[in-house]
């Protein structure tokens, strides 16, 4: 990629006076994220009559004009590589892949390769945009490297904002599939509970209540029991919110982790010789972001599924 930019000319209008530079622009120039904009204007690349525009905070008034200066995106540093990808929808603006249990989402420690971003850099080679100034698929959400379904993936900077923003108010239909261990009582019901890193182990989240101060996030999900089993339930689970791990550390809180799950099964979810958390995200829906159009997606249930319940519906295994 060179070092062209393209160049975007606005004028402030009477209700935007007394804005914030950034807030102003991010309604005049919408294909850009304002945490976009932020950057460009501490970078130099914003101007207006008395020169450079270096503060986002900058107060402006109606009828101001300003020029912004938006250079070609670089490249992305992961490495794209040809790993197959389950497409389930693809547009110009994003696509919705169906992800296998095993494949991390994005590269970090101990996964710098290997992982989704880098099938999707593979895969979008020429149609990305420059998302924060970076040619790079935008995730919005993740889903555990072992739990296995649907991911929306944003391939342009107004489809990353708008997706987060849906996400953010949590409008978006997330529902999943799990395999738990015992049947619950009551067959469904709502679960709030605060999450945390561990105090006592960094990978793991915990409920955290008052005494823990503000670094709890808040975090809600709905659960029913779908069918019942030998000494277990296939149910699934509406996300209210989406923290990590919230399903799983969820479920086990009320005495039902998920079968398989190393973290929070415990002796419970051991059963079955199953050795991944039995969840999969089965239905995903949102507003697509440029067109407006309703899409909802539903993803299969994964074999070892499958095979899991139909073994616990004839006999316990251990």
């Amino acid at each position: 990629m060179g070092d062209e930019k393209s160049i975007v000319s606005v004028a402030v209008t009477a209700e935007m006076a007394g804005w914030r530079l950034d807030r102003a622009l991010a309604v005049l120039v919408p294909t850009l994220s304002r945490e976009r904009l932020k950057a460009l204007i501490s970078s130099g690349e914003v101007s207006g009559a008395g020169g450079l525009a270096r503060d986002p905070a900058k107060k402006v008034a109606a009828g101001d004009s300003f020029t912004v200066n938006v250079p070609e995106p670089r490249a992305a540093h992961s490495e794209a590589q040809d790993i197959p990808l389950v497409v389930v929808f693809e547009d110009e603006h994003l696509l919705v892949v169906d992800k296998p249990a095993g494949l991390v989402v994005h590269p970090a420690a101990g996964n710098f390769d290997g992982t989704l971003v880098n099938a999707l850099l593979h895969h979008c080679q020429g149609s990305l945009s420059g998302i924060g100034g970076v040619a790079r698929p935008g995730i919005v959400h993740r889903i555990d490297k072992d739990t296995s379904g649907l991911l929306v993936v944003a391939k342009t900077d107004p489809a990353h904002v708008g997706l987060s923003r849906q996400f953010a108010a949590h409008s978006v239909d997330r529902r999943y599939t799990a395999v738990v261990a015992g049947v619950p009582a009551p067959p469904a019901g709502r679960i709030a509970g605060a999450l945390a890193r561990s105090s006592a182990n960094r990978q793991k989240m915990a409920i955290v209540g008052p005494n823990d101060g503000d670094r709890g996030k808040a975090a809600v999900t709905h659960y029913h029991t779908v069918k019942p089993l030998l000494n277990a339930a296939q149910i699934e689970c509406r996300l209210e919110t989406g923290r990590t791990h919230q399903i799983r550390v969820h479920m086990a809180s009320i005495g039902h982790p998920l079968i398989g799950d190393p973290f929070y099964g415990g002796a419970k979810g051991k059963r079955a010789g199953f050795t991944r958390q039995a969840l999969h995200a089965a239905t995903l829906g949102f507003v697509h972001p440029v067109t407006q159009a309703n899409l909802s997606f539903v993803s299969p249930l994964p074999a070892d599924i499958v095979d899991l319940i139909g073994r616990l519906s004839v006999r316990d295994t251990d």
